[in-house]
Protein backbone atom coordinates (compact mmCIF):
# COMPACT_ATOMS: atom_id res chain seq x y z
CA UNK A 1 0.00 0.00 0.00
CA UNK A 2 1.34 3.04 -0.80
CA UNK A 3 2.09 5.85 2.06
CA UNK A 4 2.55 9.74 2.49
CA UNK A 5 6.11 10.52 2.38
CA UNK A 6 7.15 11.79 6.33
CA UNK A 7 7.08 15.56 7.24
CA UNK A 8 11.02 15.56 6.47
CA UNK A 9 11.04 14.75 3.20
CA UNK A 10 10.94 18.56 1.76
CA UNK A 11 14.38 19.89 1.32
CA UNK A 12 15.77 21.84 4.46
CA UNK A 13 17.44 24.09 1.94
CA UNK A 14 13.65 25.61 1.35
CA UNK A 15 13.85 29.46 1.52
CA UNK A 16 10.17 28.92 3.05
CA UNK A 17 8.04 26.50 4.79
CA UNK A 18 6.44 23.80 2.59
CA UNK A 19 2.80 23.78 2.81
CA UNK A 20 1.08 20.48 4.43
CA UNK A 21 -2.22 21.10 2.96
CA UNK A 22 -3.32 17.70 4.54
CA UNK A 23 -5.99 16.21 6.97
CA UNK A 24 -4.58 13.22 8.16
CA UNK A 25 -1.58 11.16 7.06
CA UNK A 26 -1.47 7.15 6.02
CA UNK A 27 0.95 4.91 7.93
CA UNK A 28 2.27 1.47 6.78
CA UNK A 29 1.24 -0.54 9.75
CA UNK A 30 -1.06 -0.28 12.79
CA UNK A 31 1.52 0.00 15.08
CA UNK A 32 3.32 2.46 13.79
CA UNK A 33 -0.09 4.73 13.61
CA UNK A 34 -0.33 3.95 17.10
CA UNK A 35 3.01 5.38 17.91
CA UNK A 36 2.37 8.39 16.39
CA UNK A 37 -0.90 9.02 17.95
CA UNK A 38 0.41 8.36 21.49
CA UNK A 39 2.99 11.35 20.91
CA UNK A 40 2.11 14.28 22.30
CA UNK A 41 1.99 17.36 19.81
CA UNK A 42 2.35 15.12 16.81
CA UNK A 43 2.54 16.51 13.97
CA UNK A 44 1.76 13.51 11.41
CA UNK A 45 -0.79 11.49 12.70
CA UNK A 46 -3.88 13.81 11.81
CA UNK A 47 -3.79 17.21 11.74
CA UNK A 48 -6.67 18.70 14.61
CA UNK A 49 -3.29 16.86 16.59
CA UNK A 50 -1.04 18.79 14.71
CA UNK A 51 0.63 19.69 11.44
CA UNK A 52 4.17 20.05 10.47
CA UNK A 53 3.48 23.39 8.81
CA UNK A 54 1.39 24.64 12.26
CA UNK A 55 4.42 23.25 13.89
CA UNK A 56 7.02 25.20 12.69
CA UNK A 57 5.21 28.55 13.41
CA UNK A 58 4.97 27.43 16.70
CA UNK A 59 8.39 26.34 16.90
CA UNK A 60 9.16 29.98 15.48
CA UNK A 61 7.16 31.31 18.10
CA UNK A 62 8.26 29.44 21.32
CA UNK A 63 12.04 30.20 20.36
CA UNK A 64 11.08 34.18 20.29
CA UNK A 65 9.61 33.45 23.58
CA UNK A 66 12.71 31.60 24.39
CA UNK A 67 9.89 28.79 25.58
CA UNK A 68 10.49 25.04 25.90
CA UNK A 69 7.84 24.32 23.84
CA UNK A 70 4.51 26.12 21.47
CA UNK A 71 0.71 24.83 20.93
CA UNK A 72 -1.26 26.47 17.86
CA UNK A 73 -4.76 27.06 18.06
CA UNK A 74 -7.34 28.37 15.69
CA UNK A 75 -7.58 31.99 16.38
CA UNK A 76 -6.50 33.89 19.90
CA UNK A 77 -9.41 33.22 21.86
CA UNK A 78 -9.03 29.71 21.00
CA UNK A 79 -5.76 29.66 22.65
CA UNK A 80 -7.34 32.16 25.26
CA UNK A 81 -10.12 29.02 25.73
CA UNK A 82 -7.76 26.65 25.89
CA UNK A 83 -5.36 27.76 28.49
CA UNK A 84 -8.80 28.78 30.74
CA UNK A 85 -10.84 25.08 30.59
CA UNK A 86 -7.89 23.16 29.90
CA UNK A 87 -6.44 24.30 32.91
CA UNK A 88 -9.56 25.05 35.59
CA UNK A 89 -12.29 22.73 36.85
CA UNK A 90 -15.23 23.70 38.60
CA UNK A 91 -14.00 24.15 42.01
CA UNK A 92 -11.10 26.48 40.83
CA UNK A 93 -10.43 29.96 41.14
CA UNK A 94 -9.24 32.62 38.57
CA UNK A 95 -7.78 36.21 39.26
CA UNK A 96 -7.48 38.54 36.30
CA UNK A 97 -8.00 42.02 35.83
CA UNK A 98 -10.71 44.12 34.47
CA UNK A 99 -9.11 45.57 31.66
CA UNK A 100 -9.58 43.02 29.12
CA UNK A 101 -10.65 42.05 25.69
CA UNK A 102 -14.50 41.95 24.99
CA UNK A 103 -14.21 38.10 24.45
CA UNK A 104 -11.55 37.41 26.80
CA UNK A 105 -13.60 39.30 29.24
CA UNK A 106 -17.12 37.42 28.29
CA UNK A 107 -15.30 33.84 28.68
CA UNK A 108 -14.40 34.87 32.66
CA UNK A 109 -17.77 36.48 32.87
CA UNK A 110 -20.19 34.26 31.16
CA UNK A 111 -18.53 31.19 30.45
CA UNK A 112 -16.47 29.94 33.19
CA UNK A 113 -19.52 30.51 35.79
CA UNK A 114 -21.55 27.89 33.87
CA UNK A 115 -18.59 25.29 34.74
CA UNK A 116 -18.76 26.25 38.41
CA UNK A 117 -15.25 28.54 37.74
CA UNK A 118 -15.02 31.14 40.09
CA UNK A 119 -13.18 34.42 38.48
CA UNK A 120 -12.00 37.35 40.33
CA UNK A 121 -11.36 40.65 38.74
CA UNK A 122 -8.77 43.21 39.94
CA UNK A 123 -7.46 46.50 38.14
CA UNK A 124 -4.22 45.81 36.34
CA UNK A 125 -2.24 48.18 37.34
CA UNK A 126 -2.79 47.49 41.12
CA UNK A 127 0.53 44.95 41.99
CA UNK A 128 -0.74 44.37 45.86
CA UNK A 129 -4.66 43.91 44.55
CA UNK A 130 -3.10 40.25 42.01
CA UNK A 131 -1.75 38.80 45.49
CA UNK A 132 -4.51 40.04 47.61
CA UNK A 133 -7.12 37.97 45.62
CA UNK A 134 -5.64 34.59 45.76
CA UNK A 135 -6.90 32.31 47.26
CA UNK A 136 -4.63 29.68 48.94
CA UNK A 137 -5.17 26.53 47.68
CA UNK A 138 -8.26 27.24 45.46
CA UNK A 139 -6.99 29.71 43.04
CA UNK A 140 -5.52 27.72 40.16
CA UNK A 141 -5.19 30.72 37.15
CA UNK A 142 -3.86 33.57 37.44
CA UNK A 143 -4.50 35.57 34.01
CA UNK A 144 -3.29 38.85 32.36
CA UNK A 145 -3.33 40.96 29.39
CA UNK A 146 -0.33 43.32 29.22
CA UNK A 147 -0.64 45.62 27.39
CA UNK A 148 -4.98 45.81 27.86
CA UNK A 149 -6.96 46.32 24.93
CA UNK A 150 -7.79 48.63 24.06
CA UNK A 151 -6.42 51.09 26.65
CA UNK A 152 -3.25 49.56 27.21
CA UNK A 153 -2.75 49.46 30.79
CA UNK A 154 -0.26 47.97 31.91
CA UNK A 155 0.69 44.30 34.56
CA UNK A 156 3.68 44.05 36.31
CA UNK A 157 4.83 40.83 34.49
CA UNK A 158 7.66 40.12 36.98
CA UNK A 159 5.28 40.40 40.44
CA UNK A 160 3.02 38.37 38.49
CA UNK A 161 5.59 35.54 38.36
CA UNK A 162 6.54 35.29 41.75
CA UNK A 163 3.07 34.45 42.81
CA UNK A 164 3.43 30.87 44.15
CA UNK A 165 1.75 27.80 43.91
CA UNK A 166 -0.66 28.97 40.59
CA UNK A 167 -0.28 29.16 37.12
CA UNK A 168 0.68 32.11 35.45
CA UNK A 169 -0.50 33.00 32.06
CA UNK A 170 0.28 36.58 30.07
CA UNK A 171 -1.74 37.65 26.51
CA UNK A 172 1.07 39.73 25.44
CA UNK A 173 -0.24 39.80 21.61
CA UNK A 174 -0.01 44.04 22.07
CA UNK A 175 3.30 43.86 23.03
CA UNK A 176 5.03 41.23 20.42
CA UNK A 177 7.58 38.60 21.78
CA UNK A 178 9.84 41.78 19.89
CA UNK A 179 9.04 43.97 23.13
CA UNK A 180 8.69 41.69 26.04
CA UNK A 181 9.21 37.66 26.89
CA UNK A 182 6.91 37.38 29.99
CA UNK A 183 8.35 33.65 30.21
CA UNK A 184 11.74 35.75 31.30
CA UNK A 185 9.18 37.59 34.12
CA UNK A 186 8.30 34.31 35.84
CA UNK A 187 5.37 33.90 34.02
CA UNK A 188 4.27 30.25 33.01
CA UNK A 189 2.51 30.69 29.87
CA UNK A 190 2.50 33.18 27.02
CA UNK A 191 -0.43 33.92 24.76
CA UNK A 192 -0.52 35.59 21.39
CA UNK A 193 -3.38 36.46 18.80
CA UNK A 194 -1.32 35.40 15.64
CA UNK A 195 -3.86 36.84 13.90
CA UNK A 196 -2.48 40.59 14.84
CA UNK A 197 1.02 41.79 14.57
CA UNK A 198 2.68 38.23 14.41
CA UNK A 199 1.29 37.08 10.83
CA UNK A 200 0.93 41.24 10.42
CA UNK A 201 -0.69 41.44 7.20
CA UNK A 202 -4.34 40.38 7.78
CA UNK A 203 -4.76 37.51 6.16
CA UNK A 204 -4.28 34.84 9.10
CA UNK A 205 -6.90 33.83 12.02
CA UNK A 206 -4.45 32.08 14.76
CA UNK A 207 -3.50 31.25 18.31
CA UNK A 208 -0.42 30.66 20.12
CA UNK A 209 0.70 29.32 23.53
CA UNK A 210 4.27 29.04 24.48
CA UNK A 211 6.05 27.66 27.73
CA UNK A 212 7.00 24.73 29.49
CA UNK A 213 6.57 21.55 27.61
CA UNK A 214 4.87 19.52 30.20
CA UNK A 215 2.34 22.66 30.63
CA UNK A 216 2.03 22.55 26.72
CA UNK A 217 1.41 19.08 26.36
CA UNK A 218 -1.17 19.24 29.16
CA UNK A 219 -2.68 21.49 26.98
CA UNK A 220 -2.50 19.82 24.22
CA UNK A 221 -4.28 17.00 25.35
CA UNK A 222 -7.29 19.27 25.89
CA UNK A 223 -6.71 20.98 22.62
CA UNK A 224 -6.96 17.63 20.91
CA UNK A 225 -10.88 17.56 22.60
CA UNK A 226 -11.79 21.16 22.09
CA UNK A 227 -10.72 20.56 18.17
CA UNK A 228 -10.03 24.70 17.41
CA UNK A 229 -7.34 23.20 15.15
CA UNK A 230 -5.36 25.78 13.64
CA UNK A 231 -4.89 25.85 9.79
CA UNK A 232 -1.58 24.88 7.57
CA UNK A 233 -2.68 27.54 5.43
CA UNK A 234 -2.81 30.44 8.20
CA UNK A 235 -0.16 28.82 9.83
CA UNK A 236 2.35 29.29 6.17
CA UNK A 237 1.35 32.84 6.10
CA UNK A 238 1.91 33.59 9.85
CA UNK A 239 5.27 31.70 9.62
CA UNK A 240 6.26 34.42 6.48
CA UNK A 241 4.99 38.01 8.47
CA UNK A 242 7.62 36.49 10.93
CA UNK A 243 10.19 37.19 8.96
CA UNK A 244 9.82 40.59 8.64
CA UNK A 245 7.85 41.24 12.17
CA UNK A 246 11.18 43.11 13.64
CA UNK A 247 11.01 45.85 10.69
CA UNK A 248 7.37 46.57 10.56
CA UNK A 249 6.98 46.69 14.70
CA UNK A 250 9.62 48.93 14.44
CA UNK A 251 7.54 51.49 12.10
CA UNK A 252 4.78 51.01 13.81
CA UNK A 253 5.80 51.55 17.63
CA UNK A 254 7.57 54.57 16.10
CA UNK A 255 4.22 56.08 14.90
CA UNK A 256 2.09 55.53 17.55
CA UNK A 257 4.37 56.93 19.95
CA UNK A 258 4.62 59.96 17.54
CA UNK A 259 0.91 60.07 17.08
CA UNK A 260 0.47 59.56 20.84
CA UNK A 261 2.66 62.72 21.96
CA UNK A 262 0.77 64.87 19.14
CA UNK A 263 -2.58 63.67 20.99
CA UNK A 264 -1.61 64.11 24.33
CA UNK A 265 -1.26 68.05 23.61
CA UNK A 266 -4.26 68.03 21.64
CA UNK A 267 -7.10 70.41 22.75
CA UNK A 268 -9.91 68.24 21.52
CA UNK A 269 -8.62 65.52 23.12
CA UNK A 270 -9.51 64.38 26.73
CA UNK A 271 -6.96 61.76 27.91
CA UNK A 272 -4.36 59.57 25.96
CA UNK A 273 -3.12 56.08 26.80
CA UNK A 274 0.00 54.48 25.56
CA UNK A 275 2.16 52.95 27.94
CA UNK A 276 5.60 54.78 26.62
CA UNK A 277 3.94 58.29 26.92
CA UNK A 278 5.76 60.66 29.08
CA UNK A 279 3.70 61.72 32.23
CA UNK A 280 1.63 59.22 31.53
CA UNK A 281 1.56 57.40 34.69
CA UNK A 282 3.28 53.54 33.86
CA UNK A 283 6.24 55.42 31.53
CA UNK A 284 8.78 53.88 34.40
CA UNK A 285 6.95 50.10 34.25
CA UNK A 286 6.92 50.33 30.62
CA UNK A 287 10.60 51.39 30.01
CA UNK A 288 11.46 48.46 31.94
CA UNK A 289 8.97 45.66 30.42
CA UNK A 290 8.64 46.91 26.91
CA UNK A 291 11.96 46.73 24.83
CA UNK A 292 10.68 48.00 22.01
CA UNK A 293 7.61 50.16 22.92
CA UNK A 294 4.11 49.59 21.16
CA UNK A 295 2.02 49.84 18.11
CA UNK A 296 -0.99 51.69 19.32
CA UNK A 297 -1.96 53.87 20.83
CA UNK A 298 -5.76 54.95 22.29
CA UNK A 299 -7.38 58.50 23.63
CA UNK A 300 -10.74 59.73 24.09
CA UNK A 301 -11.85 62.57 21.94
CA UNK A 302 -13.68 65.35 23.74
CA UNK A 303 -17.27 65.59 24.06
CA UNK A 304 -17.77 61.64 23.74
CA UNK A 305 -19.81 59.57 20.90
CA UNK A 306 -20.54 62.45 18.29
CA UNK A 307 -17.23 63.95 18.20
CA UNK A 308 -15.49 60.51 17.91
CA UNK A 309 -17.75 59.62 15.22
CA UNK A 310 -17.08 62.52 13.19
CA UNK A 311 -13.35 62.27 13.61
CA UNK A 312 -13.68 58.98 12.42
CA UNK A 313 -15.50 60.03 8.97
CA UNK A 314 -12.68 62.75 8.57
CA UNK A 315 -10.23 60.26 8.55
CA UNK A 316 -8.18 60.04 5.22
CA UNK A 317 -5.42 57.31 5.96
CA UNK A 318 -6.49 55.25 8.27
CA UNK A 319 -8.95 52.19 7.80
CA UNK A 320 -12.30 51.36 10.24
CA UNK A 321 -11.65 48.09 10.92
CA UNK A 322 -11.56 45.96 13.99
CA UNK A 323 -7.99 44.28 14.05
CA UNK A 324 -4.76 45.17 14.45
CA UNK A 325 -0.96 44.78 14.01
CA UNK A 326 -1.42 44.89 10.21
CA UNK A 327 0.75 46.79 6.84
CA UNK A 328 -2.27 49.45 7.04
CA UNK A 329 -3.07 51.89 10.14
CA UNK A 330 -6.38 51.07 11.48
CA UNK A 331 -8.78 52.70 13.86
CA UNK A 332 -11.38 51.16 15.65
CA UNK A 333 -14.35 52.85 17.94
CA UNK A 334 -14.40 49.65 20.57
CA UNK A 335 -17.56 50.54 22.07
CA UNK A 336 -19.56 50.15 18.76
CA UNK A 337 -17.47 47.36 17.24
CA UNK A 338 -14.98 45.18 19.35
CA UNK A 339 -16.57 45.72 22.63
CA UNK A 340 -20.02 46.34 21.31
CA UNK A 341 -21.11 43.06 22.96
CA UNK A 342 -20.20 43.76 26.33
CA UNK A 343 -22.89 45.69 28.29
CA UNK A 344 -22.39 49.73 29.09
CA UNK A 345 -21.75 48.49 32.75
CA UNK A 346 -18.70 45.86 31.64
CA UNK A 347 -17.67 49.05 29.07
CA UNK A 348 -16.95 50.94 31.78
CA UNK A 349 -15.44 48.15 33.83
CA UNK A 350 -13.20 47.94 31.08
CA UNK A 351 -12.54 51.34 30.75
CA UNK A 352 -14.04 51.72 27.31
CA UNK A 353 -16.11 54.55 26.99
CA UNK A 354 -18.44 56.30 23.92
CA UNK A 355 -15.42 58.73 23.06
CA UNK A 356 -12.24 56.33 22.75
CA UNK A 357 -10.97 55.84 19.61
CA UNK A 358 -7.73 52.49 19.49
CA UNK A 359 -5.38 53.36 16.40
CA UNK A 360 -3.13 50.28 15.57
CA UNK A 361 -0.13 51.76 13.22
CA UNK A 362 0.78 50.71 10.03
CA UNK A 363 3.49 50.76 7.85
CA UNK A 364 2.45 54.58 6.24
CA UNK A 365 5.10 57.49 6.87
CA UNK A 366 4.96 58.21 10.16
CA UNK A 367 4.65 62.24 9.83
CA UNK A 368 1.54 61.45 7.15
CA UNK A 369 -0.27 59.50 10.06
CA UNK A 370 0.34 62.62 12.44
CA UNK A 371 -1.05 64.43 10.26
CA UNK A 372 -4.14 63.33 9.47
CA UNK A 373 -5.02 62.44 12.75
CA UNK A 374 -4.20 65.92 13.45
CA UNK A 375 -5.96 67.20 10.67
CA UNK A 376 -9.06 65.20 11.69
CA UNK A 377 -9.15 66.70 15.14
CA UNK A 378 -9.16 70.21 14.28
Amino acid sequence: MPTAPPPSAPSATALAPPLWATAGFSFESPSEAARRAARPRVADFYTRYGNPTVQAFADAVAELEGAEAALCSASGMGAVSTVVLGLCSAGDHIVTQRQLFSATKQLFESVCPRFGIEVSFVDAADTAAWREAIEPGRTTLVFAESPANPTLELVDLAALGSIPGVVTAVDSTLATPLSQRPLDAGIDLVIHSATKALSGHNDATLGVIAGEKSLVNELWQYGVIHGAAASPHDSLNASRGLKTLPLRFARQAQTALAVAVTLSEHRRVDRVYHPCLPGGGQQELACRQLRAGCGLVAFEVTGGLDPALAFLDRLTIPLLAPSLGGPETLVNHPASMTHASLSPDQRAAAGVTDGLIRLSAGLEETAAVVADVDRALS
